[in-house]
Formats: C-alpha cells, structure tokens, sequence
C-alpha cells in the first residue's frame, strides 16, 4: 500500500509538472498560429488535455468486449462533465480564495461572463439532449451521436472567429521552457513542448487512474463506485491543474475558458462516442450524477448572468460533488 501511495503522489506531481510545460507550451502554439487568447483556452488547450481522456472512451466502447468495459467509456461520459462543473471551478475559487491577490480578484471581476454564460447554456442544452437520450431506446438513436460531433466542430469554428477584447491577457508570454533563451522560439519546439508535455501527462493521468482501482479496495469501496466517484477525478485532474497555474499566473480568463472548453467536448465527443458504439442507456447512479451536473451549471450560470462571481461562491460548488458522493453511496447500499 506504501508503493500504491508513492505512486499516487508521484504521478499527480509529474501531471503538474507537465501542465506547467503544457500551458507554457499551447500559449506559444497559440500566438504562432495567430489564434486569440479565449481560443487558446477553450479549444487548443480544452482540447489538447481531454483528448487523452477521449482516447481511453474510445477504446472502450469501440474495443471492449464486455459489457463492464463498455460502461467505462459511458460512465466517463458523465463523470468528466460533472467534476468539471463542481471540483474544477470549487479549485478555482480556493485558489482565489489562498492567493488573496486583489489583482486575480479584479481579473475576476471583469471576466466576459456574457461569453461564458452562453457557453454553459450550450453545455445545459447539450447535456439535458444526450441525458434524455440516455432514457429511451429507439432504432436510430445511435446515429445521432454523429450530431454530438458536428455541435463540437460548430464550437470549435465559433471559438476561432473570436477575438480578444481590450486589455484581456496580452503581456509578454514567458519564454518557452524548452527554449529559455530564445525570445521567439520557432512553431516546431512550441508544438515539440506541447507534444511533449501531453505525453507525460497521459502517461501519469494513466499511472494515476491505476493506483486509485487500488486504493479503493484498500478504502473499502467497490470498483463501480471508484469508476464513477474516483476515476472521473483524476482523468480531469489535468485540466483541473492547468487552471490553477493560469489563476496564480492571472491569467484568470484562459483558467476559466479552459473548464468551459473541456466540460464541451465532455458534453459531446465522448457522448457521441458511447452512443455510436454502445446502447447509451444511463444507470441510475449515472442518472444521479447528470442531476447534480445539471443543477450545478445552472447555478454557475446565474452567477454568471447575475454579475455575481466570487471566490467564496465557486469553492462552494464543492458541495455538489459532496451531495453527488452521498446519494451515490446510498443508491449502491
């Protein structure tokens, strides 16, 4: 059990090292590439930590041969969105909340909440969509998971034609860390770095998922509820780590424009994915997570439209994820 800890500590340091390298990496990617900031976060670098993730569902519902093995890439179907919505932004807001930075604060108080508030009313009409789905059976239904793949490239292309407002972000980026000195380094040692970095990432978020089936055992908690309570944690765990090193580095919107961009490709690559190639008919425990993920946005999407984002306000959407643990327990008693 001594070996399964130090491994569970290693490899969460290695996926925070490594996000180190990542952000650094996708920021220089994005200014070669001549994208905005707001695109950096939500697509280059949303994309770029939940593909890993995506590649693991795809494995699973394409080439399990079971049952159980296909309900792993369902189950990450729901789980990723609901971490995203509870425990990344509760991160978010202790961060803030630790840092005590009045410069982080003001960033926060004038994030573009119209932008991200559309973005989670994309998210809760996606999601309502795909959980519906979840319900019934009908002869056609998994050729709609071709429709959750045009919804994400229809994002994707919004996301592009955005441009930075004024005075959002635009320092001097720090030097690549690959190349220190170079003031400019070329697009081949940005991508190099980025490439790099998401390597090592999905190798530890792997090395990560394996220690915590141990654990849970050792915890006395069954390997169902480590799929749907445990794992969805630590396969997010990357895109949870790069916003906190954009908050401490203020740069507050790509922190929060990358859990807005990760929770939509949540919403819809691994969802298309599951409904392709499995049944797409939810448990009740995946039932119960979808509720709390629903209730969650909402409430982050009032903040939102009310002009009423705090640090206080989003560690509390920690609770959810504490209410979602404890009706998950009862519903597996």
């Amino acid at each position: 059990m001594l070996t399964t800890l130090a491994l569970l500590l290693g490899s969460a340091a290695f996926i925070y090292l490594s996000c180190e390298y990542f952000v650094n990496g996708v920021e220089w990617v994005g200014k070669h590439l001549g994208v905005s900031q707001t695109a950096v976060g939500t697509v280059l670098a949303a994309f770029g930590t939940a593909l890993p993730e995506s590649v693991v569902t795809f494995v699973a519902v394409v080439f399990g041969g079971t049952d159980a093995q296909k309900e792993i890439g369902v189950g990450a179907a729901i789980g990723g969105p609901l971490v995203l919505a509870t425990l990344a932004y509760a991160v978010v807001g202790l961060v803030f909340l630790t840092a005590r930075s009045k410069k982080n604060i003001a960033l926060l108080a004038n994030v573009n909440v119209h932008k991200l508030s559309r973005d989670q009313a994309w998210f809760i009409g996606i999601f309502i969509v795909k959980v519906a789905l979840g319900i019934v059976a009908f002869v056609i239904k998994q050729w709609l998971g071709i429709l959750f793949f045009l919804v994400y490239a229809i994002y994707i292309w919004r996301e592009m034609q955005q441009e930075d407002e004024v005075g959002v972000e635009h320092e001097e980026l720090e030097p690549l860390k690959f190349r220190p000195k170079d003031a400019a380094p070329s697009t081949v040692w940005a991508l190099t770095q980025t490439f790099a970095a998401l390597i090592v990432i999905f190798l530890s978020s792997r090395l990560f998922v394996h220690q915590l089936d141990a654990v849970g055992p050792w915890l006395g908690i069954s390997p169902q509820l480590v799929a749907l309570l445990l794992s969805p944690v630590a396969t997010e765990l990357p895109e949870i780590l790069n916003a906190v090193i954009w908050v401490k580095k203020g740069k507050v919107a790509l922190a929060l424009g990358n859990i807005s961009g990760a929770m939509m490709i949540q919403a819809t690559i691994p969802s298309g994915l599951a409904l392709l190639f499995t049944p797409w008919i939810l448990s009740a425990p995946l039932l119960w997570g979808a509720g709390i993920t629903l209730v969650s946005v909402t409430g982050l999407n009032w903040c939102l439209r009310c002009n009423a984002v705090t640090p206080v306000r989003l560690a509390l959407f920690a609770v959810f994820y504490g209410v979602f643990a404890t009706g998950l327990f009862i519903l597996r008693a």
